[in-house]
């Protein structure tokens, strides 16, 4: 039984001696993606996809609460309407995959395999938009994306994803605006209390926006390795879109008025965040929130008089209130144990003769493998307390790794000691406002800018790099 747990665990690199191939044992290990015939595109594997279709669920809930419809979009994007934004085209220019022929014709204008959809919502838009009385319009689509990416890792970076876009339109400035932060707030609450992740939230530099936004924001986590993750951003187009599409409403005081317009979304590699934030030499560790199986119940002794028949019963009972396995297979008591560690299944139950004389059950927590001996009666509200909690502290043990590995520096040479020193991790330190500067930074220390915080600090009045005078202070990190 040992023996078998113990060549389990030991297929998966340890993170420490080489954290990238870790990364890549558990995704294939834990049944979460297969790799295909497509270079770049993997297989959602069925436990991969509730994964996701549990972070779906939890986000639409959100979008609806705060008055979103869905709606979708062609997956075919005409290269005349994508031409309409000069800054939008060439920033997605080098992914963008081109339909060239259907079946044995070429087509008269190439078509697009969507890279994102900015420029069909904005088609619809100018068609339905006619008065102040048709805004707001709150959408969102949940599809795939193409995009040719040359470097490809599973749900970190691949050519094809699946994601969520909202695209908004507004009267005025100040309501895109806000919608923007409100949207990238439910993002960050989302993080905190779904996937146990905390993040720093800001707005990127005018280099690292998204093409043909006025400004961009986002959220972003550290993972176990000290780089950067950016799990979601939100946009605001002002009416830059509007205008090169023509996207008017006649305004309460009879006058023609642009709309102004936002975007945000998030994708399957807020999996991989999920990955790297929490899991462990042992495989995943999932948050209760989103992991597919929420309790195993493993029946111990299972050949004996009235195992099974109680584990059964317990499903039945629990199933109503969580989602909940069985694993009633002949394999040994250590396989199990060893899989549903490496699937990173938060509670494990289990029963054997014993614990039916007792009337109670034993309950071991995934994340940091506490045993408690449960009473039958009361076991729901038991498990409900003991999810929270492993919520909870799977949090706090995420915000230590950020709050331990954020460094404050004063010049590019102090971050270069940092990092060499102490390791990957955030960076805080002042800048100037230079496209230059900020350049530099990357260019002398391999960390770029990952956001300005919305929460200022003055470190000093110095520029990290030029020395000049500075009164901005950003984060800074290598990144996934």
């Amino acid at each position: 039984m040992a023996q078998e747990q113990k060549k389990l665990v030991e297929a998966i690199t340890a993170m420490e001696d080489d954290f990238a191939q870790w990364y890549t044992d558990i995704v294939k290990k834990a049944d979460l993606i297969d790799y295909s015939s497509v270079k770049g595109c993997t297989v959602l594997r069925p436990y991969g996809y509730a994964i996701w279709e549990n972070i779906q669920k939890d986000l639409d809930r959100r979008f609806r609460e705060t008055g979103h419809e869905n709606v979708y979009m062609p997956l075919f994007i005409p290269e005349s309407l994508l031409q309409k934004e000069k800054d939008h085209v060439e920033g997605f220019a080098p992914e963008v995959a081109w339909v060239t022929h259907g079946g044995d014709e070429k087509l008269s204008e190439r078509l697009c395999v969507r890279p994102t959809s900015e420029t069909l919502f904005c088609e619809h838009y100018s068609n339905i938009i006619q008065s102040h009385r048709d805004l707001p319009k709150l959408y969102n689509q949940w599809c795939n994306v193409v995009r040719w990416e040359k470097t490809t890792r599973p749900f970190l970076r691949s050519r094809e994803f699946l994601w969520q876009e909202g695209h908004t339109a507004h009267a005025t400035a100040e309501e895109a605006r806000e919608e923007t932060v409100r949207m990238l707030n439910v993002y960050a609450d989302f993080c905190r209390e779904s996937l146990c992740i905390p993040t720093v939230k800001g707005r990127k530099t005018d280099s690292d926006k998204f093409a043909g936004a006025e400004a961009t924001y986002a959220i972003e986590a550290l993972m176990h390795d000290g780089k950067a993750l950016q799990a979601g951003t939100s946009h605001y187009f002002g009416d830059g879109f509007a205008r090169a599409f023509d996207i008017t409403y006649t305004d309460k005081d009879n006058t023609l008025k642009y709309v102004h317009q936002t975007s945000w979304g998030v994708t399957t590699r807020l999996i991989g965040g999920v990955i790297m934030s929490h899991g462990d030499n042992n495989g995943l560790v999932l948050p209760p929130a989103v992991a597919p199986v929420q309790v195993v119940i493993l029946p111990v002794a299972q050949h004996k008089e009235g195992v099974l028949e109680k584990a059964r019963e317990l499903k039945e009972r629990l199933s109503r209130s969580f989602r909940v396995k069985l694993d009633d297979s002949d394999n040994s008591a250590g396989w199990k144990f060893s899989e549903y560690e490496m699937k990173g299944v938060p509670l494990r139950l289990e029963i054997g003769p014993k614990d039916i004389e007792n009337g109670q059950c034993v309950l071991v927590r995934r994340d940091n493998r506490e045993k408690s001996f449960v009473k039958l009666d009361g076991l729901e509200t038991a498990i409900s307390s003991l999810l929270s909690d492993i919520s909870s502290s799977m949090y706090e043990k995420a915000l230590k790794n950020l709050n331990d590995r954020t460094y404050s520096c004063l010049t590019a040479d102090e971050i270069k000691s940092v990092l060499a020193e102490k390791g990957d991790g955030f960076i805080k330190a002042m800048w100037c406002g230079s496209e230059d500067c900020e350049n530099k930074v990357k260019e002398l220390t391999g960390a770029g800018s990952r956001c300005i915080p919305f929460e200022q600090e003055i470190l000093s009045d110095k520029c990290v790099c030029c020395g000049k005078t500075a009164n901005t202070m950003i984060y800074w990190g290598k990144a996934y």
